[in-house]
């Protein structure tokens, strides 16, 4: 099966897994950070693993968090959400980098409304 997210009015093809990675740079911090989401069988959003490089005010790893290749990873016990809200000021050092088995985009590089981010309909 392979899923897809829409992003405003923009779809982004996700491949068989359904998995996609979103990754950015801490706004204050500086430091990498990293996300795992997953489309789930009900069409929700399910955050699978984080991970950050570094540490610094608001960015300690999670419960069972390890060190792994320079990053701090871990599996977050959140359960899935129907929709992400991606703030896009444009004055952050990094858009969020979407990638998943279908390629790899930007979103949010410059200043706009915030991005909604959810599974296509029946996907």
């Amino acid at each position: 099966m392979s899923s897809c997210l829409m992003a405003g009015a923009m779809m982004i093809a996700l491949g068989a897994s359904g998995q996609f990675t979103l990754e950015w740079t801490h706004s204050v911090e500086r430091e990498d950070w990293r996300e795992t989401w997953e489309v789930t069988a009900a069409n929700r959003l399910h955050l699978v693993e984080a991970a950050v490089k570094g540490s610094g005010a608001g960015m300690e790893p999670g419960p069972g968090g390890h060190f792994a290749d320079g990053w701090w990873v871990w599996t977050p016990t959140l359960g899935p959400v129907p929709a992400l809200v991606l703030a896009a000021s444009g004055d952050t050092p990094s858009a969020w980098h979407l990638c998943s088995e279908a390629g790899c985009t930007d979103l949010g590089a410059t200043a706009q409304t915030p991005i909604h981010l959810s599974p296509c309909p029946g996907s």
